[in-house]
């Protein structure tokens, strides 16, 4: 747990994210059996794991798991997570190995998968009773949150539960690539959480096998393998036990209907659900789906029950676990024949919803018509040259993955043709090769010029692990179907839809960009066919109250335009910042122009914070300047975006560059600024990338170690004295932090003479010039003291040491500054060969060292009168080496 001052606003939760990893990478060995990292600063407090990125620590936000705290304090993430039933529980059965793009990661649970696998464990285990009614309920996880580690922790909670007697776990899905993909990347990697080696069952006759088992077992299978043969009127009893389980995922009525009565005489069809009923008549049936219920969905509530948890979109927005979708429309003209310009009404519609069940005969001739229209030559041409202009604004501004989906095979690479024509970089004959791929499924009947895009599954594989690598150049993909669900790039940011789709179809595959990664601020989806109306009908199920199951909530928030209205109010607020500061060289100069202009608006902007002390203009700037740059990230491809980019481009410029001078870090800045617009500021300063804001002052980059006299005085002879004072003060509060690990009671000293003379700045006491005099003083001061251990015949180790003996005047006196440096060489001694890799947290250890310290110092005749404060000192100072020492 490392904590951070809740008073000092730069003591925040990146500082404490970063400080934890510098303690992996210099002691790891501290690091080797823990399971939770917890960063706080008081007001915000996150968990995560080893090696997590700092986007994946999340917050805790309930105790109980029934009130949920709107705020991320420390208090309900301790009393939440560490009460021992619940800490105990959660290292026994949530954290889990999971493959992410071919590497395996550490994953720990998040309050609502927790909470949610706890309620349906309760839920299921009276449901299967003998008297239970056999419904395990339904949880409702919007996609992106984690649904399929939560059904991984569900289903090993339920192997080891006692009531449950060694349950046979039936995993059910629709489709094979998603039985394969959650067998494959969740549930064989979390083996050891379930106990036992899950099964997939590849066919009718090994489902049947594997589900007439006496006992224990996780078997995975489709629905469809649940039709009886055509020799069986109805599917045999496999198992009358109680203790199975049936879990599926994305459960809808299409799947798990009962039966229906067809044709003129009224005959009886049986269902799925009616199939597994007579395979298993005592199984339990819970659903996991990332999309609601209908409301008239009434044979999946009969199959699995009511909702247990919900954990909806804006709660997963506002918890972090998933980013904001926002919506962009850029229709491309339909020329349709007279007489079919209802072709994408909401009956159309329906057939991309049942396309991937092989539904779709019952309106293929409408389908073939309108394929026929979107496909056209000239739409296709006029669709990828806006596809190409757009893509690249918005790579400009957010590096990350694309995702095109088309309406039909044939789309798809005549789509691709026509990218190419304008891109031919982006082409690659191998797979390793190009930046832009197709990727479906085919066969050698297709047409020759499908053929090089027709892969088997290890080559789509593949290719999937490298889309969700980031650093990856394959950066744009094309897809009809395939990837749509399941599939998980976080570095995805983009999706370009030209293919009818409505409800959860339409959510799952808009669902690709809202997977959080580094600083990423949302996902963006871009519309060619006009699917407004159903993607706000599919919003308004998708987003409810679950705490009070009130109406659905307003979605205005999620179109572009009122991000691109909170972009140019950020921007105003920003001009407001510099108002009477005139920064045109910087629109339209050179990069060494651009960088003098910086420099100009530094020293103007840190001027108006000195002359309105208390109105904390330069705090103020930064955070408009940060929302900024999220709202251009995501508003990039705009046209109000494109008029404005250079004018964004100067304020993150000057950002980033007082942040520098000033040490004033946001939460997230660096990598807001390394990442979100980084392009876009390096292509307008220099190419060798982000503005240093040494070379921004005309000034060679110092070695913070040796603040040479040749520095001191360019510092004492530039223009811009107020940014001057700046960097100095800067770079001697950083010498003093360096000085700290070297002796604490010189850190201390100066750290006190450096906090006077500003404090005498600040109180009108001294000119700009005298303060930039009275600190290159202590500048120079600094760098004599470091020369010290040569003059005294000392290590750098030693003299920390002798400073704390030396602390006291009585000591020198008495002692002498001979003695006193025995005295130094053995207290240091003493220390390093008595600091283990704990001592600095358990008492026992550090009482231990004490007593050794002042028996070095009673040896030596050291004052008795002050030998409890040099041993106060002596263990202060040790406490800054001693980690690397002990390392």
């Amino acid at each position: 747990i490392e904590l951070k001052n809740p008073a000092d606003v730069n003591a925040t939760t990146e500082k404490a994210y970063k400080q934890l990893q510098t303690y992996q990478a210099e002691i790891p060995r501290l690091f080797h059996c823990k399971e939770l990292l917890v960063i706080s600063d008081g007001n915000e407090t996150k968990i995560g794991a080893i090696a997590a990125g700092e986007e994946h620590f999340t917050a805790w936000k309930t105790i109980d798991g029934e009130t949920v705290s709107p705020a991320a304090t420390l208090e309900v993430a301790i009393k939440g997570v560490f009460a021992p039933h619940r800490f105990l529980d959660l290292v026994r059965s949530f954290i889990v190995f999971k493959d992410d793009g071919g590497a395996l990661t550490k994953k720990i649970v998040r309050y609502h998968q927790f909470h949610a696998v706890r309620k349906a464990l309760e839920t299921a285990v009276r449901a299967s009773r003998p008297a239970g009614d056999r419904k395990g309920g339904v949880i409702w996880h919007t996609q992106g949150s984690g649904k399929s580690l939560t059904m991984l922790f569900f289903a090993g909670k339920l192997a080891r539960h006692p009531a449950m007697q060694n349950p046979t776990i039936v995993m059910l899905t629709d489709r094979h690539d998603l039985d394969t993909q959650l067998f494959e990347k969740t549930f064989a990697p979390g083996a050891e959480v379930l106990g036992q080696l899950p099964e997939q069952a590849e066919t009718r006759a090994d489902l049947r096998e594997l589900l007439k088992r006496g006992q224990g077992g996780v078997v995975f299978t489709t629905i469809q393998k649940f039709f009886p043969t055509r020799e069986e009127e109805a599917h045999p009893l496999l198992s009358d036990r109680h203790n199975i389980i049936v879990m599926a995922d994305e459960a809808h009525r299409t799947q798990y209907g009962f039966g229906t009565r067809v044709g003129e005489t009224g005959r009886f069809v049986r269902g799925f659900a009616q199939h597994m009923r007579d395979a298993l008549p005592n199984a339990t049936f819970v659903a996991f789906t990332g999309t609601p219920l209908e409301l008239a969905d009434r044979d999946t509530r009969v199959v699995f029950g009511d909702y247990i948890d919900i954990y909806d979109v804006g709660r997963a927005i506002a918890d972090g676990a998933t980013v904001p979708i926002y919506y962009e429309s850029r229709l491309v003209k339909l020329d349709l024949p007279e007489g079919q310009a209802d072709l994408l009404d909401e009956e159309f519609a329906e057939i991309t919803e049942d396309e991937e069940a092989g539904r779709r005969d019952r309106l293929a001739s409408r389908w073939s018509q309108l394929e026929a229209v979107v496909g056209t030559p000239k739409r296709l041409a006029q669709v990828a040259a806006d596809l190409v202009q757009h893509a690249e604004r918005r790579q400009e501004a957010l590096a990350g993955k694309i995702m095109i989906v088309g309406m039909s095979r044939r789309i798809c690479v005549d789509l691709y043709d026509e990218l190419v024509k304008l891109r031919p970089a982006w082409h690659g004959e191998e797979d390793e090769a190009g930046a832009l791929k197709v990727i479906m499924t085919g066969s050698a009947s297709d047409p020759l010029d499908w053929q090089p895009h027709i892969r088997n599954k290890e080559r789509r594989d593949r290719l999937a692990d490298r889309f969700k690598d980031p650093d990856d150049p394959f950066g744009i993909v094309i897809v009809r179907d395939m990837w749509l669900t399941g599939f998980d790039a976080p570095s995805l940011h983009t999706i370009y839809l030209d293919k009818p789709m409505k409800g959860h179809g339409l959510m799952q595959a808009i669902a690709r960009v809202n997977r959080v990664f580094r600083d990423k601020p949302g996902g963006l989806v871009v519309d060619y066919l006009g699917l407004a109306n159903n993607l706000k009908a599919a919003l308004r199920s998708y987003m409810r109250d679950s705490e009070t199951g009130a109406a659905p909530i307003a979605n205005d928030e999620l179109r572009i335009d009122e991000l691109v209205a909170t972009m140019l109010e950020k921007l105003e607020l920003c001009r407001d910042a510099f108002h009477g500061f005139t920064y045109g060289s910087f629109l339209t100069g050179s990069p060494a122009e651009r960088l003098h202009v910086i420099t100009l608006a530094q020293e103007f902007l840190i001027l108006r914070d000195y002359l309105e002390k208390g109105d904390h203009v330069i705090d103020r700037f930064l955070d408009h300047a940060t929302a900024l740059a999220k709202a251009f990230a995501i508003a990039s491809a705009t046209p109000e975006a494109q008029k404005v980019k250079m004018e964004i481009a100067f304020f993150q410029s000057v950002k980033a560059a007082l942040q520098k001078t000033t040490g004033r870090a946001r939460a997230g800045s660096d990598e807001s600024f390394d990442h979100a617009i980084r392009q876009l500021v390096d292509k307008s300063i220099a190419p060798e990338g982000v503005v240093d804001i040494f070379a921004a002052a005309g000034l060679e980059k110092p070695d913070i170690s040796i603040l040479s006299d040749g520095f001191l005085a360019e510092i004492r002879d530039m223009p811009q004295r107020n940014l001057a004072l700046e960097l100095l003060k800067k770079l001697l509060n950083d010498q003093i932090s360096a000085q700290k690990r070297t002796s604490v009671v010189q850190a201390r000293r100066f750290s006190e003479r450096l906090d006077a003379s500003l404090k005498r700045y600040h109180n009108r006491a001294l000119e700009t010039a005298q303060i930039i005099e009275a600190l290159i003083d202590l500048a120079r001061e600094m760098n004599e003291a470091s020369q010290r251990g040569e003059r005294l015949g000392l290590s750098t180790d030693e003299v920390a040491f002798y400073d704390a003996l030396a602390a006291n005047d009585s000591a020198v006196d008495v002692l002498g500054d001979q003695q006193l440096r025995v005295i130094a060489g053995e207290v240091a001694a003493t220390v390093r060969n008595n600091a283990t890799i704990d001592w600095t947290v358990r008492e026992t250890a550090r009482a231990n060292l004490r007593r050794l310290v002042r028996r070095v110092l009673r040896r030596h005749g050291y004052p008795p009168d002050t030998q409890e404060a040099a041993t106060d000192l002596v263990i202060e100072q040790a406490e800054l080496l001693g980690a690397e020492w002990a390392a």
